[in-house]
C-alpha cells in the first residue's frame, strides 16, 4: 500500500479553495490502495499531520481545531523521505506527495522545489514548468513560440507603477490600440483573485491599483468576445486532452464569487462550439501543455470567439481545483475516467516521472 500525503492549505488566498479540493480527495483516494497522510498548511504557514482526516472538517477550515494535531516538517534529506514530526518522534515516510495547493507557495515550483530535493516523487508539473505557468507573464513569452493565438498584452511592473500611475496606464491603452474593455490581472494569482475589467481609462487605473495589491508584475489583457472554455490534460511526455468545457457565468466575467459562491454559472459538457473548434482547443491545449514542459496534469484555458471560432489561449492551471465539482475531474468523468480513477493514474504518473 503506498502512503500518500495529500498537501493542503497553504498561504494563497486561495487557501479555502484548497481545503475544498483536498477534501474531495481524500473522500475519493481509494483506502484499500493508499495509506493517506494528510498534512495541512495553515495560512501562517505552519504544517500538521492530521491523522483520521475527517473531510468534512477539512472543507470547512475546522481542521485547524482538531486535537491531535502533530507539528510536523517536510525533509529535504532524501533518506527521512518523508515528515519529521517536531514534537521528536519517528519520521513519517511516505512514497508520494499529492500536492493540493493552489495558488502562491503551491503551483509556483516553491513546493514542487522542495520535495524535489528530498527525492519525493510528486503529482503534478515540475519546478519549472510550475513557476513558468504560474507567472502570466512568463506563460505569455512561452506560449508566443508556439503559434497558438493569444489576447494582446501588457506587462506592467510595481517600480514603474509607484513612480507615475497614469503614465503606465496610458501605455497599457497605447500597446492595446487604445480598445476597451481590457482586463488586469495579477501575474501569478489564481482563481480571479484580483483580477478586474476596465471599460475605460480610470476604471483601468482602478483595476491596476487593485491588481498590484496582489503581485509585483501585473498583465493588461485584450478583451476577447467568446465562449469561456477549458480542456484537461493528462499524462507526462505523451499527454490526452479530455473533450473541452464551457463556463457561462452570470456575471461580468469569471470573478472568484462566480467560481465558489455563486452557483447559478453554468457548466457545458462538452462545450457550446463546433466540433472544429473542440478539436482545435484540445489540441492547442497539447501545444502548450507540452512547451511549458507540464507532467502529471494542468487545465488550460482558452476563449472560443462567437464571430468566427477562433481559438485564443487564456491561461494554464497546473494544480486546477479538484473539487467534486470542478471542471478538471468532471472533464475525465464526461470521458469515462472516475474521480477515484483520475486519482489512481495521477499517482501512476507521479511515480512514472519519479522513477523514468
Amino acid at each position: 500500500m503506498l502512503k500518500l500525503a495529500v498537501l493542503f492549505g497553504g498561504l494563497s488566498n486561495e487557501h479555502s479553495i484548497s481545503c475544498l479540493s483536498a477534501a474531495s480527495i481524500l473522500t475519493n483516494a481509494d483506502q484499500n490502495k493508499y495509506d493517506l497522510v494528510p498534512v495541512g498548511i495553515t495560512r501562517d504557514g505552519r504544517w500538521f499531520l492530521y491523522e483520521n482526516a475527517d473531510p468534512e472538517k477539512v472543507k470547512t477550515g475546522e481542521w485547524e481545531q482538531q486535537p491531535g494535531l502533530r507539528r510536523v516538517a517536510l525533509s529535504p534529506d532524501r533518506e527521512t523521505h518523508g515528515f519529521l514530526p517536531l514534537d521528536g518522534g519517528e519520521p513519517i515516510r511516505i512514497d508520494v506527495c499529492f500536492p493540493v495547493l493552489h495558488g502562491f507557495g503551491g503551483e509556483d515550483g516553491t513546493i514542487q522545489g522542495l520535495l524535489s530535493l528530498a527525492g519525493i516523487p510528486l503529482v503534478g508539473p515540475g519546478v519549472a514548468a510550475s513557476a513558468n505557468s504560474m507567472d502570466k507573464s512568463l506563460t505569455k513569452i512561452i506560449v508566443d513560440t508556439t503559434g497558438v493565438r493569444q489576447a494582446a498584452y501588457y506587462i506592467a511592473l510595481r517600480p514603474d507603477y509607484q513612480k507615475d500611475a497614469q503614465a503606465v496606464a496610458r501605455a497599457a491603452q497605447k500597446a492595446l490600440s487604445d480598445t476597451y474593455p481590457m482586463f488586469v490581472k495579477p501575474c501569478s494569482s489564481g482563481s480571479s483573485v484580483g483580477v478586474a475589467r476596465a471599460d475605460d481609462f480610470e476604471s483601468l487605473l482602478a483595476g491596476l491599483e487593485e491588481a498590484f495589491r496582489w503581485d509585483t508584475k501585473v498583465l493588461v489583457e485584450e478583451f476577447i468576445d467568446g465562449h469561456e472554455v477549458e480542456c484537461a490534460v493528462l499524462g507526462n511526455t505523451d499527454p490526452i486532452a479530455s473533450t473541452v468545457g464551457e463556463i457561462a457565468p452570470t456575471q461580468t466575467f469569471y470573478t472568484f464569487d462566480a467560481k465558489y459562491n455563486d452557483d447559478t454559472s453554468a457548466l457545458y459538457i462538452p462545450a457550446h462550439i463546433s466540433e472544429q473548434a473542440i478539436e482545435t482547443v484540445r489540441q492547442n491545449a497539447l501545444r502548450v501543455y507540452t512547451a511549458l514542459g507540464c507532467r502529471g496534469l494542468s487545465r488550460v484555458d482558452f476563449f472560443c470567439t462567437y464571430d468566427k471560432e477562433e481559438i485564443v489561449f487564456n491561461e494554464i492551471n497546473t494544480i486546477p481545483g479538484f473539487t467534486n465539482i470542478s471542471m478538471y475531474p468532471k472533464l475525465f468523468d464526461h470521458g469515462g475516467l472516475s474521480y477515484p480513477a483520475l486519482i489512481d493514474r495521477l499517482i501512476e504518473l507521479a511515480m512514472e516521472e519519479a522513477h523514468g
